[in-house]
């Protein structure tokens, strides 16, 4: 990282606290997509954000700069930081009373950085990278195609985060000017005043997948490995946007902030008593991360069945026998997260066949999900019962007992004995690692037997 830079001090910041932030490699086309699905969002929303962008060299900013006087239309304020150099200055966007040119020395560290902040009070995200250096590159050198330069840095819808990368980029620009700098400071503690809960991830987040997947598809490079590797890049950055949904949901929970985290443990323990294939325990941790995706759900989608043609291609879909969940769709259209659409999708059934939304009926639901409807109950009970005089024991105890009052009724009784089992092992001094999801990258994830049919799951 370039001393001096917005990115550095941010790694500084947090290289020893209990939260340090991992760091990933994005394309250029994947940070393209990335930025023009954040950027659009602000058409869709009546927030009026502060954003804050670095383009490294004003040319770039000259390719956005039409995109840029309509998102400045719906915003209280832009300020756009790059290298000056002809017509940086020029062009009639920049003229506009809210937005702000920092010219940036050549010298200057912050030239060679591609930033995107966004605070507004309904929500916020950032991309915050650097290019590689020549010799970051190695033998193979710089790269001949413009989609395939390299960055290194990160981005997040994390709130905390993104505000204090705020506060960084705007110290910043105090150096070069400081009455902006001032303006910037009462915008963002006015933003800050009011940020609640995050509204409308989901609408950030099939925005997200959608535009990746549409770079995707109109990608053009001369060599099959070169496009696998922007492939996987893209893919990777999907199932990365749903891990930063689940992560910003557990975090705006305060009496349950460790639930995926907890519920994937309890799951996975669950599936090495079952002895599930690790492919299975796969999914179903994965599922785990994702399970509380409830306002992703409830919401209509921007993606509908057919939105993605080179998906469906590839993994087309089976006809379906369950009313559709229209926020699940936007799972789906991911041939690797379709299973775990599915997996959550029915989560909701009950073991005598009343719950939703098809009313399937005992081993008519997709294992995975009676799994994680049991464990994430218990994991609730086990919670809300902390704050009780009761002990480790006593609380393991009630839990489960609660959960057997709902057996072969709502749970499947033989996953319910595994449950005791697992209990049993918990009161006796088990303790079960806890997984946090690793947003920097979602290369873990990829697996190809995740399409496999050898699963023990309905078709819906």
């Amino acid at each position: 990282m370039l001393e001096g830079s917005i990115l550095q001090q941010l790694e500084t910041a947090h290289r020893h606290s209990t939260r340090p932030i991992r760091f990933g490699v994005y394309y250029k086309n994947t940070l393209v997509s990335l930025c023009h699905a954040l950027e659009d969002h602000i058409l869709t929303e009546d927030s009026t954000p502060l954003v804050i962008t670095a383009f490294q060299q004003g040319k770039w900013y000259l390719q956005e700069a039409e995109r840029y006087a309509d998102i400045a239309k719906c915003s209280r304020e832009i300020v756009i930081m790059a290298a000056e150099d002809t017509g940086f200055s020029e062009h009639p966007t920049s003229q506009l009373p809210n937005v702000d040119l920092v010219a940036l020395d050549s010298a200057d560290p912050v030239a060679q950085e591609w930033h995107l902040i966004i605070l507004s009070p309904e929500y916020t995200a950032m991309v915050l990278c650097q290019e590689l250096s020549e010799a970051d590159y190695g033998a193979g050198g710089v790269p001949d195609s413009d989609l395939e330069r390299k960055f290194y840095g990160l981005w997040t819808f994390e709130p905390e985060l993104v505000q204090e990368t705020a506060e960084l980029a705007i110290a910043h620009i105090q150096q070069y000017n400081p009455e902006l700098a001032k303006k910037l400071t009462a915008h963002q503690d006015t933003i800050q005043s009011s940020l609640g809960a995050p509204k409308h991830l989901n609408a950030v987040v099939s925005r997200v997948v959608d535009y990746l997947q549409t770079g995707q598809e109109n990608l053009s490079i001369p060599t099959v490995l070169r496009q696998q590797a922007l492939d996987r890049n893209l893919v990777s950055n999907e199932i990365q946007a749903f891990l930063r949904m689940a992560q910003l949901m557990d975090m705006a929970d305060v009496h349950n902030p460790m639930a995926a985290a907890e519920v994937v443990a309890l799951s996975e323990a669950m599936g090495q008593l079952l002895e599930l294939p690790a492919w299975q325990i796969k999914r179903l941790r994965l599922a785990g991360l994702l399970h509380r995706i409830d306002p992703l759900q409830k919401a209509e989608s921007l993606l509908t069945p057919g939105t993605s043609t080179r998906y469906q291609e590839q993994a087309p879909s089976s006809p379906l026998t369950c009313p559709l969940v229209p926020g699940a769709q936007v799972l789906r259209t991911m041939p690797r997260l379709r299973a775990v659409a599915q997996i959550i999708t029915h989560q909701t059934e009950w073991w005598n066949g009343t719950g939703e939304p098809a009313s399937l009926v005992g081993d008519e639901i997709p294992l995975e999900s009676r799994i994680v409807a049991l464990v994430a109950d218990f994991q609730w009970r086990v919670n809300h019962l902390k704050s009780s005089q009761k002990t480790r024991q006593e609380i393991f105890a009630q839990a489960l007992d609660e959960c057997r009052q709902q057996q072969s009724t709502r749970f499947d009784p033989k996953l319910v004995d595994a449950l005791a089992l697992l209990v049993m092992g918990l009161q006796q001094g088990l303790d079960l690692p806890l997984m946090s999801p690793k947003v920097s990258t979602g290369m873990w994830l990829l697996d190809s037997r995740w399409d496999s049919n050898q699963t023990s799951t309905a078709n819906a």
